[in-house]
């Protein structure tokens, strides 16, 4: 895993901000997944079946985070498993992706429940006793979010539909979609639905092209006066900044550390054209001298030809210019 992959499993790792992501995308922002509810899931997705030859084939997939959730309501409680994958680049296949993940979950879910009956020689009949999945036996909803931590537009597929080369509609319908659920920054207009700092994180990546609109943003939106360092070095990482974190403290003020940030790119900048006036200057002063000791050699009626051995054709043509000027 690359720095950015490490940095966002470990940011949406937490289950506040887990449940934030899913609370924005499920329910509109309503805080319906509690963060105590989330139960973490074995990210390895396992499949093996017996092909052709009968022998066992496996299929193995290692998902960003996976977590199983109750989503209570007034009448029932619903148990759904939520994934979530992580994409620092535009992934143009994401759909197929996101797809296998989840085909495989459920694969995984009818196998054990025919470990189950075959521990328990619970089936009615031929049909059950074959497949190991009975009338009654009901899967676990998968639900897979990918959150694109770019601040371009998604120009990728978002569907399977969208992947295959053909767009006849009377072909179409008979061919089953898989949609992809994508966050992305640029397309969320209403921060607001966040309760974490989620919210400011991809509020602020929305903007990391534009300087000026990341320095607007944090100078005037309070929740970057007290933002967890955890949310700083996400910030660090994918909008290329390099704002210190108050090691003092579990949160930084950003509008503070943005101006230190500023004034101290500002002096570099002095800096560096101090440095470069300088060098130039050096520079200018050593062309000089060279210019200077070429007239000379012409003076004293040095050859072309051996003036050339030490020196370039351009030097010896503006030697000779500058003696027509001063003659």
């Amino acid at each position: 895993m690359g720095k950015k992959d490490i940095q966002a499993h470990e940011f949406l790792a937490n289950n506040a901000r887990f449940a934030d992501l899913c609370n924005y995308f499920l329910f509109d922002g309503r805080e319906i997944i509690a963060p105590d509810e989330l139960k973490e899931q074995d990210t390895t997705e396992i499949f093996s079946a017996f092909g052709i030859s009968k022998k066992e084939l496996h299929l193995q997939k290692w998902r960003d985070l996976l977590k199983h959730v109750v989503v209570k309501s007034t009448n029932h409680c619903t148990y759904i498993i939520i994934g979530v994958e992580n994409q620092s680049e535009i992934h143009y296949a994401m759909p197929i992706k996101n797809m296998i993940y989840d085909a495989i979950n459920y694969g995984r879910q009818t196998k054990e429940a025919a470990k189950m009956h075959k521990k328990k020689k619970d089936t009615k009949n031929n049909a059950e006793f074959l497949t190991g999945f009975t009338k009654e036996d009901k899967l676990t909803p998968v639900i897979t979010l990918t959150v694109y931590w770019g601040c371009e537009e998604w120009d990728a597929p978002r569907s399977l539909h969208e992947m295959l080369r053909i767009s006849d509609e009377s072909v179409l319908q008979y061919v089953s979609d898989y949609k992809l659920n994508l966050i992305a920054p640029c397309e969320i207009s209403d921060f607001s639905k966040f309760n974490t700092s989620l919210g400011p994180v991809l509020q602020l990546l929305r903007v990391a092209n534009d300087e000026d609109a990341m320095g607007n943003l944090i100078t005037t939106n309070l929740a970057f006066r007290e933002l967890e360092n955890e949310a700083v070095e996400t910030i660090n990482v994918f909008a290329g900044l390099n704002i210190q974190p108050d090691e003092e403290k579990e949160v930084t003020d950003m509008c503070k550390a943005w101006d230190d940030h500023y004034r101290s790119g500002v002096q570099n900048g002095i800096q560096q054209g101090i440095q470069r006036g300088i060098q130039q200057g050096i520079q200018q002063g050593e062309h000089a001298k060279r210019i200077e000791a070429i007239e000379n050699m012409i003076s004293l009626g040095l050859t072309k030809e051996k003036i050339l051995t030490k020196y370039s054709e351009e030097e010896y043509e503006e030697a000779e210019k500058a003696m027509l000027v001063e003659t």
